[in-house]
């Protein structure tokens, strides 16, 4: 089995982490592990495998995470991410929203540690990469000191590799899974007093982490840290991960560099007939406190929609930082 590196990842977000997200990341850090948007076992398993699981390599190291609750589906679409190239499985018992609680996965499983430890083991038994599960504190009235020490043992003992922990409970009945992302009060000291109980085994924090200082900080108690929204919202964040976390040199100076060497990348995509703006879409927070900002977000939001449009367009947007500021105050 391979080893990870897990002191900083990017957090799975539906409908923000897809192939092209990651390619943005990764050309801002070299290091960090990503995560895919959570895939459920029946798209996987019956869906467009292309669409749903391709990947450029220059996404490594990449996770897959998957929802549902069936072992052996599970374990199916698990050997089929495997194939694809994925450097991790990772089941998600952390989603909270209503669609995954009417389909039996994501943070209600919660409530079954015994099925998420056997989901676990017939993940293991299917690949030689690492399985991990990613999961709350507790949810609804459950006691967190109970709740998430007998999910962490049970999954441990079925093989889990790493355990990510959202430091808040999710309340499945009373709050909306947008409210359950910030309503839910962080509990940070019950995921490093997890890590105290559990030496061994690899611990990620997640949730409310708004910096890469923050994230140092964090360090100091468990194995890892998750970014979520910051990571996605502020991508500039993510230029200094490689230096200040891995103690190495950014694979770009500056997020002008960053947006040139993606270039060949977005003239592929055209070609292959994606639109401009299902890749610039996640370029909106890019440039932060510098001159040209708005004008950058502006530029995109209103010429990168429109039909045909081109690296032109991206090109012309980056211009209108260069114009206002030096590339290095843009970074």
């Amino acid at each position: 089995m391979k080893s990870q590196d897990y002191r900083f990842s990017v957090a799975p977000m539906m409908d923000w982490t897809d192939r092209h997200c990651r390619v943005f990341h990764r050309h801002l850090t070299k290091r960090a592990l990503l995560y895919t948007e959570m895939l459920t076992t029946g798209a996987i398993i019956h869906g467009d495998r292309e669409r749903l699981l391709g990947f450029d390599a220059s996404e490594h190291p990449v996770a897959l995470q998957l929802g549902g609750s069936d072992p052996g589906e599970l374990a199916r679409a698990a050997r089929i991410g495997e194939q694809f190239g994925y450097d991790e499985i990772n089941l998600n018992v952390g989603c909270p929203s209503d669609r995954v609680k009417d389909g039996r996965f994501g943070a209600c499983l919660m409530a079954e540690p015994e099925l998420v430890a056997r989901c676990v083991g017939a993940m293991k038994r299917a690949v030689s990469v690492p399985v991990t599960v990613k999961c709350r504190i507790g949810i609804d009235d459950q006691d967190p000191e109970v709740a998430l020490d007998t999910l962490a043992r049970a999954v441990v003992a079925a093989g889990c590799d790493a355990l990510i922990v959202h430091a808040r409970k999710a309340w499945l009945n009373g709050l909306s899974p947008k409210e359950n992302r910030d309503i839910p009060p962080l509990d940070y000291d019950r995921v490093y007093r997890l890590k105290r109980a559990m030496p061994d085994v690899p611990v990620i924090i997640n949730g409310g982490v708004l910096s890469i200082e923050a994230a140092k900080a964090h360090l100091a108690h468990v194995d890892g840290v998750m970014l979520g929204r910051a990571a996605y919202q502020e991508p500039w964040r993510l230029l200094s991960v490689d230096s200040d976390i891995f103690g190495e040199a950014a694979p770009h100076a500056t997020m002008q560099d960053v947006f040139e060497a993606m270039m060949p990348y977005i003239e592929a995509q055209l070609a292959r007939g994606t639109r401009l703006h299902a890749m610039t879409r996640h370029f909106v927070g890019a440039f932060h406190a510098v001159p040209g900002a708005r004008a950058f977000r502006r530029h995109l939001a209103e010429q990168g929609v429109r039909p045909g449009a081109g690296v032109d367009v991206l090109r012309d947007a980056i211009a209108r930082i260069t114009a206002h500021a030096p590339a290095e105050a843009a970074a």
